[in-house]
């Protein structure tokens, strides 16, 4: 019997499973309770490919040094130096066997300027996990495209704390149910009809796409776009969540990456990365005013989003609650995340 059942009634995690008609919601559990959190932990955390990110910048010269005893290693993980481990100024001990306590080597990959972990080493080699996205997005953009994308320094990144967890943000983000309603400053992106459902990738994947993308920034300039972007796809752009806790955006003039880090069951950090095509449409004065534009855009749409997120983790709370009912025609994505986590958790 696996752990999880402890923890939520098996029928509910097996409701979540059926045809989307007959489906629930991921239950209760999964949102308030810390016990489940740690067992998610695991089996979505470790054991997937997971986007994280260094506090900053920096480049390793000669070792990796520990701030907190100054233990230090070579790039390669392995232990050379323990100052003082033996007494003061006793480098070195005959019951401690440097060798044996060498730093364990983690599956890392960036891709995009992510970078994606798999803590466990049991997921697919991210070459193929990510190979059905990169394929469908080379008809968008070339992959010499792709390293154009450049950060920008100012209007590049903004955070923001949400009291809900994290699950709530992929669920949001794979769906434009709540457009209208949510985000009535969109004007002609909040239509339902101008979105799709993204179809045909494997399921640790969802999304959707627009067809009216046309940025509209005060002044005549405009930010440069993809070289080989085709004129007949200007207007789409799309939005897909890598499950779990990265949503990427894809658009003719710019790129962003929005990723999640979950810090309890009820609290989130989501942070945003935007990207430009080339330096100077990341970094010269001439486009500082459309990326403070577009910063805003994002960032206010973001807000928006957290602030019925929020009221969602609450909801939560109500005992007579069944995990939600989904539109068979709206909610095929979110039912998919859904069934990806009922999936793995077990």
């Amino acid at each position: 019997m696996s752990a999880i059942y402890k923890i939520i009634d098996k029928k509910k995690l097996d409701i979540v499973k059926r045809p989307i008609s007959k489906a629930h919601g991921l239950p209760n559990e999964c949102y308030t309770s810390k016990d489940y959190t740690l067992i998610e932990r695991e089996k979505i955390f470790e054991n997937k490919w997971t986007v994280m990110l260094v506090n900053k910048k920096g480049n390793i010269r000669n070792v990796i040094r520990c701030p907190y005893h100054s233990w230090s290693y070579t790039s390669d993980g392995k232990l050379i130096a323990t100052p003082h481990i033996g007494g003061m100024n006793q480098h070195s001990s005959p019951k401690f066997k440097k060798d044996k306590n060498n730093l364990k080597e983690i599956r890392s990959y960036v891709w995009l300027d992510l970078i994606f972990i798999n803590i466990s080493n049991n997921e697919i080699p991210f070459e193929k996990y990510i190979k059905p996205l990169s394929d469908r997005w080379a008809k968008f953009w070339k992959k010499k495209d792709r390293k154009l994308i450049n950060h920008a320094n100012d209007f590049g990144y903004f955070k923001i704390n949400a009291k809900c967890n994290w699950k709530f943000a992929i669920e949001n983000y794979c769906e434009s149910y709540h457009l209208p309603w949510v985000h009535p400053g969109l004007n002609s992106y909040s239509k339902i009809e101008d979105h799709y459902h993204i179809q045909g990738l494997p399921n640790r994947f969802a999304g959707q796409g627009t067809v009216v993308y046309n940025p509209k920034f005060k002044g005549k300039k405009k930010f440069p776009c993809f070289p080989n972007w085709p004129k007949e796809k200007e207007n789409i752009a799309e939005y897909v969540a890598l499950f779990p806790n990265v949503m990427l955006g894809i658009h003719k003039d710019h790129f962003y990456a929005y990723w999640l880090e979950p810090i309890s069951h009820k609290k989130t950090l989501e942070h945003m990365v935007i990207y430009y095509v080339g330096k100077k449409a990341s970094k010269s004065k001439d486009f500082k005013s459309l990326r403070k534009q577009n910063h805003k855009l994002w960032e206010d749409i973001q807000k928006e989003d957290v602030g019925i997120i929020q009221r969602m983790q609450l909801g939560r709370n109500s005992h007579a609650y069944n995990g939600g009912n989904f539109s068979p025609d709206m909610d095929n994505p979110t039912h998919q995340f859904h069934k990806w986590v009922a999936t793995h958790i077990v």
